[in-house]
């Protein structure tokens, strides 16, 4: 009786496995799915002929693409089936997002008539390092929307994030690099910004900043309220740019005037700059890791660094109170306007003046958080 059942059960076990393999038999030439060993979250996999071979001994063998791997045999077979339906370039499905960014921009740099609108759509697309490590046609609407979302700029930049995103899809569903444009299914919405809830920092939230400058992210954020750059300007710092000699930093994005501009450096964090410095490494402000530190790790540090010192602020606060601090000390607006990178409306200052060194490094020694308090949503203060 045993053996009987266990010669039933080797019987029903060859039955399944011999169903299975003849589900999976193709024509020669049009592929194969199989599964992978060991547990894997995608185990099948489809690959496709794209030519023969002469093996060493004579017989004609079939040399296979990978085409990918799936969480079922049927999601496999239906990838290949639609691929032999509708072959297409495997090699380009497998291009990342800044890959198809180069192949784009190398076809629509050349049409475009100055530099400057160069830089502005790379300052938008410096803005999309969340999705630099994912292949194109794996980006969906949740991850535009967040990188538009998590973005540290203002609406106008915003939008030509969504732009670079509408221009990209085009040219990727053109040379078939997607099958849908993901980009089309959203749209930026443009939001009143309240600025009146912006605070400056108080004079005694910088002492108490001073007083745990070696903490976390602190000394970063003492950098912005002395210099005025934006966060996301501050993390893309290079130590190439850093200027010991005439102690300045070149940097900045977001607008033509704001793009590579020359900053004087503080005295009173100059310190925290040779700190950081470091020639064998690309960026002047790293993570733990050593590593390029991204908005949101800054953001995410920030945070917590504000609720330990029971502050309210945002990391963009930093910049509105440098701004306020220049204009309660009557700093000159266009050199403002020049130190934080906005453009200096004034034809006479932009186009004939050439400001020396001197007029910007007095202009930034103006900064002093000491005395009374800035003032709260003043008119004239909200820049960003």
């Amino acid at each position: 009786m045993e053996t009987g059942l266990y010669f039933l059960r080797l019987f029903s076990k060859i039955s399944r496995k011999k169903v299975l393999f003849m589900s999976m038999k193709r024509p020669n030439g049009a592929g194969s799915v199989y599964k992978l060993s060991g547990k894997r979250r995608k185990p099948w996999a489809a690959r496709v002929t794209i030519g023969w071979d002469l093996s060493s001994d004579g017989h004609l063998r079939q040399v296979y693409q990978p085409l990918g791997t799936y969480a079922s045999r049927i999601e496999a077979e239906t990838a290949l089936n639609n691929y032999l339906q509708n072959p297409y370039d495997i090699d380009a499905y497998r291009l990342t997002f800044p890959e198809v960014y180069d192949l784009w921009s190398a076809e629509y740099f050349p049409t475009l008539k100055n530099k400057s609108s160069v830089r502005t759509v790379t300052a938008a697309y410096n803005y999309c390092k969340p999705i630099y490590n994912m292949r194109f046609r794996d980006l969906r609407v949740s991850h535009l929307q967040g990188v538009i979302r998590d973005a540290d700029v203002g609406d106008a930049t915003k939008g030509r994030i969504k732009s670079l995103f509408n221009m990209m899809y085009k040219y990727a569903l053109i040379h078939e690099i997607c099958d849908k444009d993901y980009s089309a299914l959203f749209a930026h919405k443009v939001g009143k910004r309240n600025k009146e809830n912006r605070h400056p920092f108080k004079n005694s939230e910088i002492t108490r900043l001073w007083e745990w400058e070696n903490v976390s992210v602190v000394d970063r954020i003492l950098f912005c309220l002395y210099s005025g750059f934006r966060p996301s300007e501050m993390l893309l710092l290079e130590n190439k740019n850093v200027d010991f000699d005439r102690w300045t930093v070149m940097g900045g994005m977001k607008t033509e005037a704001g793009t590579d501009r020359t900053v004087p450096i503080h005295e009173k964090v100059r310190h925290i700059v040779k700190r950081h410095f470091d020639a064998d490494r690309r960026y002047l402000f790293r993570n733990e890791k050593n590593e390029f530190m991204t908005y949101d790790q800054y953001r995410g540090r920030f945070k917590h660094i504000m609720a330990q010192l029971k502050m309210e602020h945002t990391p963009h606060e930093t910049r509105h109170t440098f701004i306020t601090c220049a204009k309660v000390k009557r700093m000159d607006e266009n050199l403002l306007k020049m130190i934080v990178g906005h453009e200096v409306y004034d034809i006479t200052e932009a186009v004939y003046t050439h400001r020396p060194l001197s007029d910007f490094v007095e202009a930034v020694a103006l900064i002093d958080y000491s005395g009374d308090d800035l003032p709260d949503n003043a008119a004239g203060f909200d820049w960003d």
